[in-house]
C-alpha cells in the first residue's frame, strides 16, 4: 500500500589507513558544513555556534570512520564513560560489516547546550552501494558531553520520526541477487536466496508494466519477527500480524524521494505459497517503481489498485479467484457502489473489507487497461500524481486521458466488476 510520507503495507571492519581522495573530500565537505553551521545561527556568533560546529566535526569524524570501516575510529566518537552506549555501538558497527554501504552522513539540524552537555537532533543519511540512487533518512537524537574541548557522544536515540534500523537488531546477513539486493537479520540463508530468487523475477514483471523511469533494482529487508518488523517501521506489531510485506518510502514530487524499502514480515510471508510470495514481491516492486510518480493527489484505490493490476498481470486465475470477496458480495446482490476511500485500505481495517478494497482498485485499474490500453492506464497514474492536490485530480485525470466524468467510469466500473465475477 503506498501512502504519503507513512508506510505502505500488503495482505563495516577494518584498520586505518591514509586518506583517500573521496575521505578528502569529505572532509572539506565536512569544514564547508562546519563553516555553513557557524554562520546559519539565529543569533550572533557565540558558544552554541561554537558547539554546533564542533559536534558537527565528531559526527562527521564517526561517518568517514564507518565509511573507511575503522572500528577504533567510529568508536572514538562515544564518550569512554558511556559503556553501554560503547558496547552498542560496536555490535552496531559489527553488524554492518557486510552491508555495501556508499555514503554515509549526519545532517545537523538543532543543538541545544547547557554548559558541557548538549542535546544535538540530527538526520542520518544513508546510501547502499548500487542501489540507492537517493538516501534513506532517519531522525536521531544525540547526548553529547563536552571534554577538554571535545563533544563525545553519551546517547543515540531515534529521533521525532525516527525507527529501529536493521543493523540494531543483529548481525545482517547479505545476499545479492541479479536485481536485488537482500539483508536479513536471523533467516536461514536458504530463505534469503529464495527471496532473492522472487524479487529478480518481480522486477523484469514490473518492468514489463511500468514504462518510466526507476532503478530496476530492489532492497528487501527481512527481519527476525513480526515484532522486529514494527520496529523498522516504529508502529506495533499488532498492525502487521497478517500482512506478507510492506514497503516504506515518501511519495511526492518535490524533488528526489528517499530510497524505498520493501520489509518482509518473515511469519506470514513463510505461509506463503509460491504464487502468494511472487504476487506479494512484484505488488511492493511496483511501489517501488511507481514512487517518483506517486503524490498525496493519488488516492489509495489507484495505487494499490495499480500495484496489484501489476502483480497479476501475467497470471491467468479463473472467474472468481481474482476477486473472491467481491464475488461474493456480487452473489449477495451488495457490490460496492462506489471506488474504495482510502480509509478502507486503513491497517486495522476488517480483512473482508480490506481484500474488497484491494480488489476493487485492482478491477478499476484491469478496466483501464481492457477498454483504453494499458499504455492510457500508466498515462492516467501518472496524470493524477502530478497534481498538487487530491481535489479533482483524478476528475481532471479522467477527462484529460480517459474522456470520461467520474460518474461514468464508477458505472463502467460496475459493469465491469458483474461482468468479471459473474
Amino acid at each position: 500500500m503506498a501512502g504519503q510520507g507513512r508506510t505502505t503495507r500488503r495482505r563495516a571492519a577494518g584498520r586505518g589507513r591514509a586518506p583517500t581522495p573521496r575521505t578528502a573530500r569529505r572532509r572539506a565537505a565536512a569544514a564547508l558544513l562546519g563553516c555553513l553551521l557557524v554562520a546559519s545561527g539565529c543569533s550572533a556568533p557565540g558558544a552554541g555556534d561554537r558547539a554546533a560546529g564542533a559536534i558537527g566535526r565528531t559526527l562527521d569524524h564517526r561517518a568517514e570512520a564507518l565509511l573507511d570501516r575503522d572500528e577504533s575510529r567510529y568508536l572514538a566518537a562515544v564518550d569512554p564513560g558511556a559503556a553501554d552506549l560503547l558496547a552498542a555501538e560496536r555490535r552496531t558497527y559489527r553488524n554492518l560489516s557486510d552491508v555495501p554501504v556508499r555514503s554515509w552522513e549526519y545532517e545537523l539540524r538543532d543543538v541545544d547546550r547547557s554548559g558541557k552537555r548538549a542535546t544535538a537532533r540530527v538526520e542520518l543519511r544513508y546510501r547502499i552501494e548500487g542501489y540507492d540512487s537517493a538516501p534513506v533518512t532517519s531522525a536521531r537524537t544525540l547526548e553529547l558531553l563536552e571534554r577538554d574541548g571535545r563533544w563525545y557522544v553519551t546517547a543515540d536515540r531515534p529521533g521525532k520520526g525516527g525507527v529501529q534500523q536493521l543493523w540494531q537488531q543483529g548481525a545482517v546477513d547479505v545476499v545479492h541477487g541479479r536485481r536485488s539486493l537482500i539483508l536479513g537479520v536471523g533467516q536461514d540463508n536458504d530463505r534469503l536466496r529464495e527471496i532473492a530468487a522472487a524479487a529478480d523475477r518481480a522486477v523484469p514483471a514490473v518492468d514489463e508494466a511500468w514504462p518510466g523511469e526507476w532503478s530496476g533494482r530492489v532492497v528487501v529487508l527481512v527481519p527476525e519477527s513480526v515484532t522486529s518488523m514494527a520496529g523498522l517501521l516504529g508502529a506495533s506489531a499488532t498492525s502487521y500480524r497478517g500482512i506478507a510485506a510492506v514497503t516504506t518510502g515518501e511519495t511526492g514530487r518535490e524533488g528526489s524521494s528517499p530510497a524505498d524499502r520493501v520489509i518482509v514480515n518473515p511469519e506470514a510471508y513463510s505461509i506463503l505459497g509460491d504464487f502468494g510470495r511472487r504476487v506479494v514481491l512484484t505488488h511492493e516492486t511496483t511501489h517501488v517503481a511507481t514512487r517518483e510518480d506517486t503524490s498525496k493527489a493519488t488516492p489509495m484505490w489507484l495505487s494499490e489498485g495499480f500495484s496489484d493490476w501489476v502483480a497479476y498481470r501475467d497470471t491467468s486465475p479463473m472467474d472468481g479467484q481474482a476477486a473472491p470477496e467481491l464475488e461474493r458480495s456480487l452473489r449477495r446482490g451488495d457490490l460496492p457502489a462506489a471506488l474504495p476511500e482510502d480509509g478502507d485500505f486503513a491497517f486495522d481495517a476488517d480483512a473482508d473489507e480490506l481484500a474488497r478494497a484491494y480488489e476493487g482498485g485492482r478491477l478499476a485499474c484491469e478496466l483501464i487497461a481492457e477498454r483504453w490500453g494499458e499504455r492510457k492506464l500508466t498515462d492516467f497514474y501518472r496524470a493524477v500524481g502530478e497534481h498538487d492536490e487530491r481535489e479533482g485530480a483524478v476528475e481532471d485525470a479522467m477527462n484529460e486521458v480517459l474522456s470520461v466524468t467520474p460518474e461514468e467510469f464508477g458505472g463502467l466500473w460496475r459493469d465491469h466488476m458483474r461482468e468479471r465475477l459473474r
